[in-house]
């Protein structure tokens, strides 16, 4: 796999104020790319590989035939990106915090594994967690020989 161009996520996400959707990703260190962007749509990226397309629900209904959640009600499934640090995890947190994000689960803390998430203000949820990825893999192993 190594040989491989590295895949790219592209998250698409119903917003229902895109100006403010927007503000809100910059907030917490999305950067804006306004070659993908209309008055419809943006696109901000955590990483050269990992992208949200923020789309007035307006515009993500043109996708799909079948109704649109409401992430502040029902829960579709999780986004988690990683940090370097458990300080890093903290920064982003504050930031979500500091823009109107909401902190509806408690801190994930496993000590080989420190992870926190935050709602945006559409309800959306988004995980940020630092991994020591070799105690994590040692903990597994535990854990299955141990089954």
């Amino acid at each position: 796999m190594s040989n491989q161009t590295p895949k790219m996520m592209f998250v698409n996400v119903p917003v229902r104020d895109l100006p403010a959707s927007i503000a809100f990703y910059e907030a917490v260190g999305a950067v804006r790319n306004d070659d993908f962007a209309d008055d419809s749509a943006q696109m901000v990226s955590f990483s050269d590989t990992i992208h949200a397309m923020l789309l007035t629900r307006e515009r993500f209904a043109t996708f799909t035939e079948r109704p649109i959640a409401d992430a502040r009600e029902v829960v579709q499934l999780g986004l988690c990106l990683t940090e370097d640090s458990r300080e890093a995890v903290d920064a982003v947190m504050a930031r979500a915090l500091a823009a109107g994000g909401t902190e509806p689960n408690p801190v994930q803390d496993h000590g080989y594994m420190y992870g926190r998430g935050f709602a945006d203000p559409d309800g959306h949820m988004w995980d940020f967690c630092w991994m020591d990825v070799a105690a994590a893999t040692e903990a597994n192993r535990a854990a299955t020989a141990a089954a």
